[in-house]
């Protein structure tokens, strides 16, 4: 692994020039790896960060990626890291053609990282530094306590996928206001959810409060808080209770561990906080990627194929360019390739705001005729997908914006799948063309990590973890050693009540089954050994 040269420096700090008159936006600083395939084999376990902390499992995988390398060998082409600063690494076999196509999608990754908001919690610090500060104090523990720490860092790992990612963006690098709080409770909470008002009344609200304010100044609010505790009496003990449940801060299964485990915080076993800490924050780290899968590669393919088509340095490469870009971003008739998606909803919404497909009036159109020609020429679909781009994860765009023109421009459909009992093989047929199971097609292969909750009122005799049920189950053969890690770290019994699918038999030929009925049962790990009640 080594630095590129000078002169394909020179290129990249061109290719920035471009994308940033176009109007992406990232930091000055990056640097850029030239790798061999063993490079990208052994970095891909760490998820590309060199500095990760060691852990028997990557080098598992480093074996296992070997073995499907000599079955199936190819080149992976780039990959890039959000770190500060920005980190990729680049194939040695690329010509230099194909890099200059690789510098824009890799632009385009670093723009998106450094400006979608689902990222934000990352934008202070450097992780390649931290892993590394993470890394030595690993080694450290195991000079320590050998063994221990490896047991620690797999019960961990066993459920990193739980942390509450969406609390911690909540609270992590909030913009600090001098507004009253008890203005924000009022609003956003009282009028909404606790004394539901009508839009017409909820609107008055906010016009006394502004008139207060022009009138009075700053007694203004003073004003306008005597008269609302006027009509509402019991605002004031509202907000009070608000504010109490509010210091209550709610914690992952991760960070529950940490801070209340009886196990963990006994003299000899504080070093594993350490441990449990490093695995959560990692994790924390890496959830805004998974989450915007789609999104990601959709807004690279976008722009590596935007800006490479007016690239002068495309002359005479045009034909192998058709080839690789095609081979990135087909769309297939079965299955999903994030690149492709992404990239023709990036491309759709960018014409449809173009046309002014996202006003009032186009929605209120009932023709189809009339909205396959509807044009207002607003030309601000590029100005669109840049906020698109900011605010939206993978679940949000998709919700938004695959509707059923989205589906019929793309001529995409559902797969369905039958057994043809006579040659005994699997036929894929069109089931649906509709925007609704397109969407939940697409919904269906989202990260979506299972919802569990400490219950404090059953813990009083142990760790108590309720799954709430949210169409998809536990996997059942994952239950009994993730317990017994989570036994192992809490220090007692473990009860976790979740719902169990008990599904009616499938016909025979058919693909889906027919009836599911959900029951609750509730597993208890107490002295390592595993009990199964149905409640």
């Amino acid at each position: 692994m080594e630095l590129i040269s000078q002169q394909t420096k020179k290129t990249m700090e061109g290719c920035k020039e471009r994308a940033r008159s176009a109007g992406l936006r990232f930091e000055d600083e990056t640097l850029e790896y030239v790798v061999t395939n063993r490079d990208m084999l052994e970095l891909s376990p760490k998820i590309m960060i060199p500095t990760l902390y060691d852990y028997w499992v990557h080098d598992v995988e480093v074996l296992r990626e070997k073995g499907k390398y000599e079955l199936y060998p190819s080149n992976p082409f780039e990959t890039v890291i959000n770190t500060r600063p920005a980190i990729s690494f680049y194939n040695d076999n690329n010509p230099d053609w194909l890099n200059v196509m690789i510098f824009y999608h890799v632009l385009a990754h670093i723009d998106f990282f450094q400006n979608n908001l689902y990222f934000r919690h990352t934008w202070d610090y450097d992780l390649t530094g931290q892993a590394l500060a993470d890394k030595r104090l690993i080694a450290r523990l195991r000079s320590e306590h050998g063994r221990w720490v490896d047991y620690v860092i797999e019960f961990a790992r066993g459920i990193d996928n739980l942390v509450d990612f969406h609390a911690e963006l909540s609270t992590l690098h909030r913009a600090k206001e001098n507004r009253n709080p008890r203005l924000d409770f009022f609003f956003d909470v009282f009028l909404q959810q606790l004394r539901p008002v009508s839009t017409s009344e909820y609107m008055k609200q906010v016009e006394a409060y502004n008139q207060a304010c022009r009138e009075i100044g700053e007694l203004g609010e003073r004003s306008f808080f005597a008269n609302v505790v006027r009509k509402y009496p019991e605002f004031e003990a509202a907000y009070d209770k608000y504010q109490a449940e509010k210091g209550h801060k709610k914690s992952d299964l991760l960070q529950f561990l940490i801070d209340h485990s009886p196990m963990l915080n006994t003299e000899e076993n504080l070093w594993m906080k350490s441990v449990l800490q490093i695995v959560r924050s990692t994790s924390v780290y890496f959830q805004p990627q998974i989450r915007t899968k789609i999104m990601n590669e959709g807004w690279a393919s976008y722009w590596h194929e935007t800006l490479f088509l007016q690239d002068d340095r495309i002359s005479g490469h045009e034909i192998p360019f058709a080839r690789v870009n095609a081979s990135v971003t087909a769309m297939p008739r079965v299955g999903l390739n994030p690149y492709a998606l992404g990239m023709r909803l990036f491309y759709f919404i960018e014409e449809a705001a173009n046309r002014g497909c996202y006003t009032h009036d186009y929605r209120r159109l009932k023709d189809m005729e009339q909205k396959r020609h509807y044009d207002k020429k607003l030309g601000k679909g590029r100005e669109y997908i840049f906020d698109v781009r900011e605010n939206y994860s993978d679940f949000t765009l998709i919700n938004s914006f695959v509707d059923q023109d989205f589906v019929d421009h793309n001529k995409l459909f559902v797969a369905g799948r039958r057994l043809n009992e006579e040659r005994m093989t699997w036929q894929y047929y069109v089931k649906s063309r509709r925007a609704e199971d397109y969407q939940q097609m697409l919904f269906d292969s989202l990260y979506h990590p299972p919802k569990i909750v400490i219950d404090k009122e059953k813990s009083r005799e142990g760790l108590y973890l309720n799954h709430l049920l949210e169409g998809k189950p536990l996997v059942p053969e994952y239950i009994a050693n993730t317990m017994l890690g989570i036994e192992f770290l809490w220090g007692g019994a473990v009860s976790l009540e979740t719902s169990e699918a008990e599904v009616k038999a499938v016909e025979k030929g058919e693909e889906e089954p027919q009836e599911i009925k959900w029951s609750r049962v509730c597993y208890l790990m107490k002295e390592r050994k595993l009990e199964r009640t149905v409640l």
